[in-house]
């Protein structure tokens, strides 16, 4: 009888350890559960709910789906889409590529310098953001650094409005964008050229493959991940462009007007007048983030569903 009760008080014992171990554990994670509730969950589900309303200021009336049904016919943000869109299709993939190349390059061993290099070419991706833009309005002005260099070359007879013109200011947003964020992901690849077996190369080199080959049918396929992980990363950021156009336009438009016939202006930026400058609209703006949220979504699964179907 004495030996049952023993065992019955320790059986409670090793219980109430549990128990209140299970208590401490949910005390621990409770303040990361509260923090994420209050800064994350509750945020997104209130902004989708704010997007199917008319808020400004304090007065806010329930309007449903219309704020999504007038973006058909909103203009400005039509623009906004294709700018943001074409700036996606030619940036990305131009500095993704440019990226894979220098990585390439700079991974060989038979480079001196090879750590100079990395260096100089990251550096930019560390660099003050208005820096930066203060530094690419002048030396693309119409009598800055660029130009003097092509008229004195004779490549042009006129000076290029690169920040004046529509077109000519996409072009020197791609340029500055592509001059801050290749070395930045230069570095993943490198990261992943390091752990390829340089004997993969040399086997390949034995059996005749050149430089070339060696890059399309070994370094590709081998940092696919990598590839998938910059792609993706790189269109959440073009899709959320905000900083270089309103750096590089100034910032002191109007209230919808980014650039030279808005050729600046993106989604991003377009949120941001509509919350903050003019008349404040927080829902349209919120429905507006919304397509954004749709379009990253809608482009990830495919980047990912593509890369699948190639393994």
């Amino acid at each position: 009888m004495i030996g049952n009760t023993t065992h019955f008080s320790s059986k409670h014992s090793n219980i109430s350890q549990k128990s209140m171990l299970n208590a401490y554990g949910w005390i621990f994670i409770s303040i990361g559960v509260i923090l994420l509730t209050v800064f994350l969950f509750y945020p997104i589900l209130y902004s989708l709910y704010l997007s199917t309303t008319s808020t400004k200021g304090i007065v806010q009336r329930f309007v449903g789906l219309n704020n999504y049904i007038n973006l058909m016919n909103d203009q400005i943000f039509l623009k906004a889409l294709k700018n943001t869109f074409t700036i996606l299709i030619i940036q990305v993939p131009l500095m993704l590529f440019l990226a894979l190349i220098l990585a390439a390059i700079l991974n060989d061993k038979s480079i001196k310098f090879r750590g100079i290099f990395r260096t100089g070419i990251f550096l930019p991706a560390v660099t003050s953001l208005v820096a930066y833009a203060v530094l690419f309005k002048m030396i693309f002005s119409l009598d800055g650094l660029i130009n003097t260099i092509l008229l004195n070359l004779h490549v042009i007879r006129k000076p290029i409005p690169w920040l004046l013109d529509p077109f000519w200011a996409k072009v020197t947003l791609i340029i500055a964008m592509t001059w801050r964020w290749t070395g930045y992901n230069m570095v993943f690849y490198l990261s992943g050229l390091q752990n390829i077996p340089y004997e993969i190369y040399e086997s390949a080199e034995i059996d005749g493959a050149n430089k070339i080959q060696q890059f399309f049918y070994i370094t590709i396929p081998m940092l696919k991940p990598i590839i998938l992980f910059t792609t993706v990363m790189s269109t959440i950021g073009t899709l959320q462009l905000f900083d270089e156009p309103i750096n590089l336009s100034g910032g002191t438009q109007g209230p919808s007007t980014i650039g030279p016939g808005n050729s600046l202006l993106t989604l991003s930026v377009y949120i941001y007048n509509l919350a903050f400058r003019g008349m404040p609209n927080f829902g349209y703006a919120a429905a507006v983030s919304y397509v954004i949220v749709f379009f990253t979504a809608l482009l990830t699964i495919i980047q990912f569903k593509v890369a699948g179907e190639k393994e």
